[in-house]
Order: structure tokens, then C-alpha cells, then sequence
């Protein structure tokens, strides 16, 4: 029986080290914050639709200033688990009943590349904090400010703008659409050209 040098043993030893410590780094994949805390649940009040507003600007509160809360959906769009409930949360506030599952009703469709508000996060959250022209309504008094992100994380995802690996997978039941997770990107149109034959405020 030969026998195996120091040597071997050293850098079998290093490289078993190395793959375990792979292997164990990649078991949280994503955080789930069940319980966002007090400092989350308040209301979502203030959102600036303007670049003008009075004093410096990290006296701006919330998402659009230096606020506890961030740019809204930087981090959310990060995490499945976030985008999952934005999906949850989109059926429990009735969002269907105007957007039907994001192609349109009274409300207009979020599977389309027209964004007459813009398309970012800070864009979609203002919509829902601050409501739109022509019938979208204002929910910052209504939503807490964790849910406001999941919801404009999970409508960023309808239109193949959130990272396929975190947005959530289509319905059973809903087979019209490819699942959000297999959206190809759909590039936003600029809001001139997002005209109201094919979009409605947002």
C-alpha cells in the first residue's frame, strides 16, 4: 500500500476547506424579513413626484431622500420572496379589478412597454403612494411602506423588468401570458411617445 505525500494531504485538505465553505455560503440565498417592524409599517405619506421641494435634500423622508426606507425596490427586487408577496398583495388589494392581471381593464395594462409616468422604482412606487391623473388612486395613507415596494417590485416584474430569478412564476390558472420568471424584457417607451390610444395614466 503506497502512501499519499504531506503534500496531497495539504491540498486536499485546502480544497475540501474551500468547497465546503462554498457550498455553505450559498445556503441563505435571500432575506426574509417576516416581520418589517414598526419603523416599515407606517403609512407611506410624502412622496415627491417633483426634483423641487423645500430645504436640503436629506430632509426629504422616505424613499426619496436619505430616509430609513431607501430607493424603493433597489433591494426588493432582489428578493423573491418580496416579489412573491407584491404578487399576493396585488390580488388582495383588488389591484386586478382595474389592471386584470396586468393586461388592462378600467385600468391600463402593465405588460406593455408604455409608462406615461416612467418606469423605474421610484416611479411605479410614486404611482401607488401619490395616485395618477384619470383615475388611479392615491394608497400612501393605506398601504404600509414595506408592502408599497413589494407591490412596485411585483408590477415591475409583470413587464419583464425585474431579474428573472426573483420574480415569481405565473398562476396555474393563468396561461395566457408567459410566467413572470420567462418575460423577455420589454424596453419602456419614453412618456412622449406613450400616447392615450395605448396607455392611460398610470
Amino acid at each position: 500500500m503506497s502512501r499519499i505525500p504531506s503534500g496531497a494531504c495539504v491540498v486536499f485538505a485546502l480544497t475540501f476547506a474551500a468547497a465546503t465553505g462554498l457550498a455553505t455560503s450559498g445556503c441563505e440565498r435571500e432575506r426574509r424579513t417576516l416581520d418589517p417592524g414598526a419603523s416599515l409599517g407606517a403609512p407611506a405619506r410624502g412622496a415627491r413626484v417633483s426634483a423641487l421641494h423645500p430645504g436640503p435634500a436629506d430632509s426629504v423622508p422616505g424613499p426619496y431622500g436619505a430616509g430609513a426606507h431607501g430607493t424603493p425596490s433597489a433591494e426588493t427586487e432582489q428578493n423573491a420572496y418580496d416579489l412573491s408577496e407584491g404578487k399576493r398583495l396585488f390580488a388582495a388589494y383588488n389591484c386586478t379589478g382595474c389592471h386584470a392581471n396586468g393586461g388592462g381593464g378600467m385600468g391600463p395594462p402593465l405588460i406593455d412597454r408604455a409608462w406615461l409616468y416612467g418606469s423605474g422604482p421610484r416611479d411605479v412606487y410614486a404611482s401607488i403612494v401619490e395616485g395618477r391623473p384619470n383615475g388611479m388612486p392615491a394608497f400612501g395613507d393605506r398601504i404600509p411602506v414595506y408592502q408599497v415596494r413589494q407591490l412596485a417590485a411585483y408590477v415591475r416584474s409583470i413587464s419583464g423588468l425585474a431579474p428573472q430569478f426573483t420574480a415569481p412564476s405565473r398562476n396555474d390558472d393563468m396561461d395566457a401570458n408567459p410566467p413572470e420568471n420567462s418575460i423577455d424584457p420589454r424596453r419602456p417607451l419614453p412618456p412622449a411617445k406613450a400616447t392615450p390610444a395605448t396607455a392611460v395614466a398610470r
